[in-house]
């Protein structure tokens, strides 16, 4: 895997041009909604709810680390909280800048495997185990979202749009579960795409590696993968230590959304609220734009005028949530990608030498 700063510097054009694109969808909604009543409603903000919102979301990342630091005792690996805390910012980077959120994970376990020593494949065990207890409360909230979306009044399509994509978040989620129960048919299904791209990857590297040895190093893999995932998932304690903390980090971060809103002088109805965001986090999943950074905005502007809260407010409180939620943990998380950059490449090269 390429290192993190080779990662930055050479997508650096694309990850501009995605958040250029993004910005510039997010602009077109605010002149619909109207530029200026936005910038009014924000020049009326409480600065102190605003830091309040700061202070939620700090707190959902130091339990989200706590969560992850004890995944990893479980797979007997340790590392000290604070680097943990650096390395989840700089997967956060990662998730941010990548389309559907896919880069945060494998960047996790490579930063593991690179400064601890840890096994990427139970880095890679740890962060998907991680991920799988943040999914349960949304799983969870989203079986409710959908019953209740389908009594609003809100046009058919819609309600079929979002209905659709709860359902396939879920069956996305039983999947990923089955796969890792299943190892065997993980490993079929593999070793099959594996055996597809074989013949193209050899030409491109002009390696000489048998397919008898790619096959036997993805069985080894899924192996420690499948058996790091199972030691969380069975360990009662950490199961439900995992479910508590998952669910309080949901609950703050409803919190905090709400705090948005009041920082407005708005109070909108908490259960259409819950419904609304939770929708949000899910189109957020949707592969198209960093953050789904316009998209996310639309759709909470059209569900919110539903329960009367004017768009202006909706896209002033967003923006207040991605203030706190997703450009200072980003630009953090930049940093941190690349120290840790500069950090390997700098062991590497003293190896070498």
């Amino acid at each position: 895997m390429e290192d993190t700063y080779q990662i930055i510097r050479k997508h650096k054009w694309k990850i501009a041009l995605s958040f250029a694109a993004a910005l510039f969808f997010v602009f077109l909604i605010a002149i619909i909604v109207g530029l200026g009543d936005i910038l009014n409603v924000l020049s009326h903000a409480n600065w102190y709810f605003i830091l309040l919102n700061f202070v939620l979301e700090f707190s959902i990342l130091l339990i989200w680390t706590f969560r992850w630091k004890l995944i990893l005792g479980v797979m007997d690996e340790s590392a000290s909280f604070k680097s943990l805390l650096i390395m989840l910012f700089a997967s956060i980077f990662g998730n941010n800048v990548t389309p559907g959120a896919a880069g945060g994970e494998p960047l996790r376990a490579y930063l593991l495997t690179e400064v601890e020593g840890t096994p990427f494949e139970t880095g890679l065990a740890s962060s998907t185990a991680d991920r799988v207890f943040e999914f349960l409360p949304f799983v969870l909230i989203s079986i409710f979202a959908a019953i209740l979306i389908l009594s609003w009044n809100i046009p058919v399509w819609t309600r079929l749009i979002v209905f659709a994509l709860i359902l396939l978040s879920m069956i996305f989620f039983g999947i990923l579960v089955y796969a890792i129960f299943k190892k065997e048919v993980t490993q079929r299904v593999v070793i099959s795409l594996a055996k597809s791209v074989y013949p193209f990857f050899i030409r491109l590297t002009k390696k000489t590696i048998s397919f008898a040895d790619v096959t036997e190093k993805l069985i080894f893999y899924i192996n420690r993968f499948s058996h790091g995932f199972l030691q969380v998932i069975k360990d009662r304690k950490i199961f439900l230590a995992g479910f508590i903390l998952s669910f309080a980090m949901w609950t703050l971060d409803m919190v905090r959304i709400y705090v948005c809103f009041v920082a407005l002088g708005t109070y909108p109805p908490i259960i259409p609220l819950v419904i609304i965001y939770t929708i949000a986090i899910l189109i957020s999943l949707v592969p198209l734009l960093p953050g789904s950074w316009g998209i996310r905005e639309a759709t909470m502007v059209a569900l919110f005028a539903v329960v009367g809260v004017p768009g202006d407010v909706v896209i002033a409180a967003s923006l207040i949530d991605r203030l706190a939620s997703y450009i200072v943990p980003t630009i953090i998380g930049a940093l941190a990608a690349l120290y840790y950059g500069k950090h390997i490449r700098d062991n590497k090269r003293a190896v070498m030498q």
